[in-house]
């Protein structure tokens, strides 16, 4: 038969069962044995013949009579409680593990100066990529990430880790203009590639953002592309901007004569290359998006979230802990206690 399990819900503790539950059927035996004895009574009772008397004696029934049943109701508890034990209740102690088949993602964030264009308003690309990319590490909890800074050359900023906060500290210390003039794509892929190849996670993503072309360092963008589909290395790519021309960038001019230096906004065109950028990422299986505002950049992050899910397996381990001296014990005393009863204090035959 089955195993019987008490639900969650009941009076009864949670996890409480029972192994054997057929002896449950046992217990028909009580409502009988209540039915044998009221009829035996009963005719015992008209049994009696009682003489007509001209006054009638009141006898007042003693503690005796009154408990005469204790010994028999005993007996049932105790013969009630032997069944639950032999039904085998026990309660189940379940501990759930889970663990995380995670995904390793290097985020390559471009810090040319570029990216200081104040198309992003009111802040400029690279402000708003920095805190894209801060929501998109925050929301990957199971994973190792990595980061990236990349101009005319490329530096890793954080390895592979699953430590966040240090994540997250190292890209808000991140400034323009820290990795030299022009955007190397090629390198930045290499970098990290790099960093992923010894990886043993079942998924490598990069996530490489950028708002030109390839125009320094020695590596090829589509060379990069095909080692990273070769490895297995999935290249989401994103291209930052407006499209609507020119944009104003700040650049910082010293003055000749004093030797001062002031800020001036210059309108230049940036422009991104979607043919390189949407080649990389069909050749490594992945998505090139294009984010031309803020929150287009945002809903871009949001989407490669949702398509590079963490696979998280449970299982879930039950120990026992047997109960069935619990009720066991207690009814061999009664039983005993109604044996006792019945031979020295509701003797069948007086004494």
């Amino acid at each position: 038969m089955t195993e019987w399990t008490i639900p969650p819900n009941s009076f009864l503790p949670a996890g409480l069962s029972f192994k054997d539950p057929e002896w449950f059927w046992l217990l028909a035996v009580i409502p009988l044995a209540i039915l044998f004895k009221v009829l035996r009574e009963r005719a015992a009772e008209g049994a009696l013949t009682v003489p007509t008397l001209g006054f009638v004696l009141s006898v007042r029934p003693t503690w005796r009579v009154k408990l005469r049943h204790l010994p028999f109701a005993m007996g049932l508890i105790g013969f009630a409680g032997i069944v639950l034990a032999l039904a085998r209740p026990r309660l189940g102690l379940e501990r759930t593990e889970s663990w995380s088949e995670g995904v390793d993602i290097i985020v390559a964030l471009d810090s040319s100066g570029s990216m200081a264009a104040e198309d992003f308003k009111p802040k400029n690309r690279f402000f708003v990529a920095k805190e894209s990319a801060r929501d998109f590490i925050l929301a990957r909890k199971n994973d190792r990430i990595g980061l990236i800074t990349f101009g005319g050359r490329s530096r890793t900023v954080a390895p592979l880790t699953t430590d966040r906060e240090m994540v997250l500290k190292q890209l808000e210390g991140l400034k323009m203009g820290e990795q030299g003039d022009g955007t190397a794509i090629g390198m930045a892929l290499g970098n990290a590639l790099a960093r992923l190849k010894p990886s043993k996670a079942k998924s490598k993503v990069v996530v490489l953002v950028t708002d030109g072309g390839n125009n320094a360092g020695e590596i090829d963008p589509d060379t990069a592309a095909g080692i990273a589909k070769a490895l297995g290395i999935r290249v989401y790519t994103v291209g930052v901007g407006t499209d609507q021309g020119e944009v104003d960038i700040p650049v910082t001019v010293k003055d000749p004569v004093t030797g001062r230096t002031t800020e001036q906004r210059v309108r230049a065109r940036v422009d991104v290359d979607e043919k390189l950028l949407g080649r990389i990422a069909e050749a490594t299986s992945a998505r090139f998006f294009r984010a031309t505002d803020p929150d287009g950049l945002r809903e871009t992050f949001a989407s490669i979230d949702k398509l590079e899910k963490t696979e998280i397996k449970t299982a879930t381990y039950t120990r026992w802990r047997e109960l069935f001296s619990a009720p066991l014990l207690p009814s061999l005393a009664v039983l005993a206690l109604s044996g006792l009863f019945s031979a020295f204090l509701f003797p069948v035959v007086p004494r």
